[in-house]
């Protein structure tokens, strides 16, 4: 178990260990969506509820079913599977009640599943040996800095004229240049808390 309390591994996900901005995991989603921040946030909102929710469920899979059995080999293909089931009965529940933000986010709902930001942090928490209150702690942490960053570029897209900018400036590469930016401002909080 690593000895590190709960609370700087939540903040540490959230700006100096953000998945977007230090392992840039979940691009794909993250620059198609944040065009609008209503959007953006929509998404965000989801992907951090996905994640919290199914870290904590492959964390309860992965140290109660797969170690006590010696089936670990397995945890990718587990995980992806509880990610999997969790995300269509999230998409179940907002075609449901929240017709609207199902509409927005449209096919990026379902992709939710391979995100690999979502991936990766149930795979960090077994690497990292985290307990219980650790994982749900960066798995929260995690989600809320994906929020953190998608609703940040979708402020500043929205306010970024493309028509002014060069042709080969517009849409994806204006988008990775920003995350370039503001990942390089996140590594100024590096000197507070980091978890590796």
């Amino acid at each position: 178990m690593v000895d590190v309390h709960p609370l700087v591994i939540f903040f540490a996900s959230i700006f100096t260990s953000n998945m977007i901005f230090s392992n840039f995991l979940g691009m794909c989603s993250y620059i198609a969506v944040s065009k609008e921040i209503e959007t953006a946030t929509g998404l965000g909102i989801a992907v951090t509820f996905v994640l919290t929710i199914t870290t904590i469920l492959n964390y309860i899979v992965y140290h109660y079913v797969l170690v006590p059995f010696g089936l670990d080999y397995l945890r990718f293909i587990v995980f992806i599977l509880v990610i999997a089931a969790f995300v269509q009965l999230l998409e179940m529940f907002l075609e449901r009640y929240v017709e609207n933000l199902y509409y927005a986010l449209g096919i990026f709902l379902p992709l939710i599943t391979v995100n690999c930001a979502i991936l990766g942090v149930s795979l960090f928490m077994v690497i990292r040996n985290y307990n219980f209150i650790q994982t749900a702690l960066f798995g929260l942490g995690s989600g809320l800095g994906w929020l953190l960053a998608i609703v940040s570029m979708a402020g500043i897209r929205s306010r970024i004229n493309e028509d002014a900018l060069p042709k080969g400036l517009g849409g994806p590469a204006i988008t990775l240049i920003i995350t370039g930016i503001m990942a390089m401002a996140f590594i100024g909080f590096s000197g507070i808390v980091q978890i590796s």
